[in-house]
Parts: C-alpha cells; structure tokens; sequence
C-alpha cells in the first residue's frame, strides 16, 4: 500500500466519524416525541370534551328535576304505605291499606267522575278553539302583533280574579249569565247546584284562561311550516280551509300532540277553579263539582290523614298517565288516519 494513501477502513468498524454526539438520544426521541405526545393528549381531551360536555350542560335539570320532582314522588309512595298524620307523623306500616280505604270511599269515585267531566268540557274545546284561534292569527291581519298579544292576557290574570269574575257572571240570582237567560225567557240556571251546570262554568273558566296559551305554542309551530307548501296548494286549487285541514294540522302533529298532553295533566289536576268557585272550599253543599285534587286536599289538610291523602296523589299520578298515553295513541291515529286522506286527495 502506498505511502499518504487512505487506509481502508475495515468493516463493522464504526470509527469516529459513526460515534454519535455525547448526550445525544436514539432517533424517535427528543423534541419531535414531546411534540407528539402532546398532541396526542390535547386530542384526548378534545375527545372527552366533545363526549362529556352535552351532560355538564343538561346535568342542573336532572339534579333539579330529582330534588323537586323524583324525591317528592318517592316520598309520597313511602308516605302512602304507612300510617301517617298531619300532626302525629310517621306510624306503623300498613301496606296499600291507604289504597283499599281510598278506593272504598265513595267521595272518591265522585271526586273522579267530577274530574273526568271538567276535564272533558275543557280541554277537548280548548285545544279545538286554540287550533282554530291559531291558524286565524297566521293569517295576514292587521295589527297581528297586538292580536297575538291579546290572546294571552287571560293567562297572566290571576285565578283567583278570574274566580272572582266568573262566579259573578254565574251568580245564581243576579249573575249575567242568568239575566241574559231570563232576558230571552227560559228559567235561570243554578249554575252552584246543579252538577252539569257547575261543570260548564268552571270548563269556561278554564278554557278563558288558558286557550290563549295554547294557541300561541300552536301558532309557533304553524310559522315553521314552509309557506311554499301553501302557494303549491293554492295552485293546485285547494282553499283555506282545505290548506288548513290537509298541510297545516298534519306538519304541526307534534306540536298537537303536545298540547293535547299538556292540557290532559292540567286538566286532571285543576284545583283553583273550582276551589274558589265554592266559598266553602269543598266543591259545593253536595260535592257536585269536588275534584281529585280537592279531595286529596281534604284528606291532607282537614282529615288531617297524609297516607290517604300521599295514595290518592299516586293514584291521580296513575291516571293521569292511562289519559296521556291514550290521548297519544289516539292522537297518532288521527293523524295517521288525516295522512291517508291527504293522500288520497294529492292523488286524485
């Protein structure tokens, strides 16, 4: 070999040159690793955000909905299965003893045929007068925005001045719904006495108060339908009533259905109405028009027995459900049913 030449370096001999920096580490480490760890933990995060954050937002509802809804409806049937006084508290066990004595007392099953009939003479027009107020107001009107407001001023009215007014306007002797009846020649009505009578009126009052209500949550929903749909309708021939019958109540079922339930436990559970229809409190001298409620109400505070008073709440709880879900059931019939004559008529 050659004197100066370079000397050939002998293989797996690394040398000098292949020796890596002091302190220096493996390739895959250092600054590109810390880097994509912590990407990988801010996508984590970002994960779990996505995933957890909807419940953070709607967990104050359940907890509030468990504090004043769960715990009072749990207590009551822990309240019902035992002997228990306004006064004397909690006694012994007694089973669905509270529920046997409930269901043999005669005040009330006419608590519930009361209820029933009120229920019916208020909200199956309420929700009929709403539907029909509602697609009025969607109409071009002038001065739309004092109408809508107008129909809700009887919902902001107290119900004990609404009491106040209406039972002067069916006062027995002198009320104006009697000097109008005798203005047209037939005999006054006892509108405190007589079980039908007193029915309609407190069914009137119901249905000033809260029609106006419902109408606007029927309007809302009446707003959102296409108004395409209609100028097509009208093309095609179709009238108001007819646009009104065939798109407008099929597109806002759900919102029908909404307040057909709504008004179902309202209706169920009205107690001021006919609370301060009667100056006694007690739904009239022979308990003509004495609700649930009422009842549930006497047993608690005037029989003073809270286990009678704890079965009769879960046995309104208990229809109160039955009447929603049948009003559902025959809700999506009806609907059903209008679909198919919708189409039959598109068809033809």
């Amino acid at each position: 070999m050659k004197a100066g030449s370079a000397a050939v370096q002998p293989v797996g001999d690394t040398g000098a040159s292949s020796v890596s920096p002091a302190g220096s580490r493996p390739p895959g480490q250092g600054p590109r690793r810390d880097v994509d760890e912590r990407a990988a933990w801010r996508q984590r995060l970002t994960m779990l955000d996505v995933k957890v954050t909807p419940y953070v937002f709607v967990s104050p509802f359940f907890l509030l909905f468990l504090v004043v809804g769960m715990f009072p409806l749990g207590y009551t049937a822990w309240v019902s299965v035992h002997e228990w006084g306004l006064l004397s508290g909690q006694g012994a066990f007694s089973g669905l003893d509270n529920y046997r004595r409930v269901l043999e007392d005669r005040y009330f099953w006419n608590a519930l045929r009361n209820t029933i009939s009120i229920f019916l003479l208020s909200s199956v027009p309420q929700v009929l007068i709403a539907l029909a107020l509602a697609g009025l107001l969607d109409t071009q009107l002038r001065a739309r925005t004092l109408w809508r407001m107008s129909v809700l001023l009887p919902f902001v009215v107290a119900p004990a001045a609404v009491a106040l007014i209406f039972g002067n306007l069916y006062g027995d002797r002198y009320g104006l719904a009697n000097e109008v009846i005798q203005w047209i020649g037939l005999d006054p009505i006892r509108w405190h006495v007589d079980t039908l009578a007193s029915h309609v009126a407190i069914a009137s009052m119901v249905n000033w108060r809260w029609t106006g209500y419902n109408a606007l949550i029927l309007l809302a929903a009446m707003q959102a339908v296409p108004r395409d749909v209609y100028e097509s309708a009208s093309l095609d021939g179709a009238g108001r009533v007819r646009q009104f019958v065939s798109i407008t109540v099929p597109m806002i079922r759900p919102t029908v259905i909404f307040v057909i339930i709504t008004s179902t436990i309202g209706g169920l559970q009205i107690f001021a109405e006919p609370r301060l229809f009667d100056t006694q409190g007690l739904g009239g001298a022979d308990r003509q028009y004495q609700t649930l409620t009422m009842y549930l109400w006497e047993l608690g505070w005037r029989v003073r027995d809270l286990g009678m008073a704890s079965a009769v709440a879960w046995l309104l709880f208990l229809i109160i459900i039955v009447f929603a879900l049948l009003n559902l059931l025959l809700s999506r019939r009806a609907a059903g049913s209008t679909k198919k004559i919708t189409t039959k008529g598109v068809r033809r």
